[in-house]
């Protein structure tokens, strides 16, 4: 399997879906777990899905589309991914990111990135939402950075600052959204694991050591090339589940997709409100 992914073959994806759309997207819009709903309120909406693009990878877990959804959501042109691709799923770091790299060649700046993620702060309850403010690249400081191989001088720097992942503006409007519609908003730090496994108490002792607030199997890999590009993020995490600390319960992915159910509507709400007064 190769590694690295070519200007070439980003390229490739990029002129597939540039052929079928007529808008200009200002926005990528990354979908996780259970949150599948806004996709389907996007007006004038055109439908690719993964497998219609040439070596591009398929989204294989419950809860996730597989597809592109391309038209109009408050007023902006977007691009929205109805599923992401996990490194757990078998991918290469270099497929789990071409999504952002086909956003970048065809000219999206801005990308809103969310997930379903584990509480691991003892504050957080499951229907929580949170402003992630920074990451902590844990599959990267393993070995696993998706800019690892040969740099894409046309798209960014061999070595990029990750000092501000998460555009600090678009914090602050993400705060003012949420206070606007009386939706608590909890912030803090999402840490990045490979998965598929859920954690171990002792791996989540380690997380909230280390700083973390909440703890997923994606998004950081996404921000990194994101960042990579130039591209203003904005990132929310659903937490679908309690931190186990103690390992007196039991973590499924039934009950990740049941608490999107009740996580959608906020951040449907975080979300419209963002581009409306972007």
């Amino acid at each position: 399997m190769q590694n690295f992914i070519s200007l070439n073959q980003i390229d490739e994806v990029a002129q597939k879906i540039r052929s079928r759309i007529s808008i200009q997207p200002v926005v990528g819009i990354i979908l996780g777990s259970g949150l599948n709903a806004l996709a389907d309120s996007v007006q004038e909406a055109v439908h690719i899905p993964y497998s219609d693009l040439p070596n591009f990878p398929v989204s294989t877990v419950q809860g996730h589309a597989g597809r592109f959804v391309i038209g109009v959501l408050e007023g902006k042109p977007v691009l929205v991914m109805q599923g992401r691709i996990h490194y757990y799923e078998g991918y290469t770091m270099g497929q789990v990111t071409l999504p952002v790299r086909v956003m970048q060649r065809l000219g999206v700046p801005n990308m809103i990135v969310t997930n379903a993620a584990g509480g691991v702060n003892a504050e957080f309850n499951p229907g929580d939402v949170m402003l992630i403010t920074d990451q902590l690249n844990l599959m990267g400081m393993s070995g696993l950075n998706p800019l690892m191989g040969p740099n894409l001088d046309e798209i960014g720097p061999r070595f990029p600052d990750m000092s501000q992942p998460y555009d600090r503006a678009y914090c602050d409007l993400a705060r003012k959204i949420a206070k606007e519609n009386k939706i608590t908003l909890r912030e803090g730090v999402y840490a990045g694991l490979s998965g598929p496994s859920f954690e171990s108490p002792a791996d989540l002792r380690f997380l909230r050591l280390a700083g973390a607030d909440a703890v997923g199997m994606s998004t950081v890999p996404e921000v990194i090339v994101a960042r990579h590009g130039n591209m203003r993020v904005l990132g929310l995490s659903g937490i679908s589940n309690k931190a186990n600390l103690d390992g007196s319960t039991v973590t499924t992915h039934e009950e990740v997709i049941e608490a999107g159910r009740v996580i959608t509507p906020k951040i449907e709400k975080i979300v419209r409100g963002f581009l409306r007064g972007m």
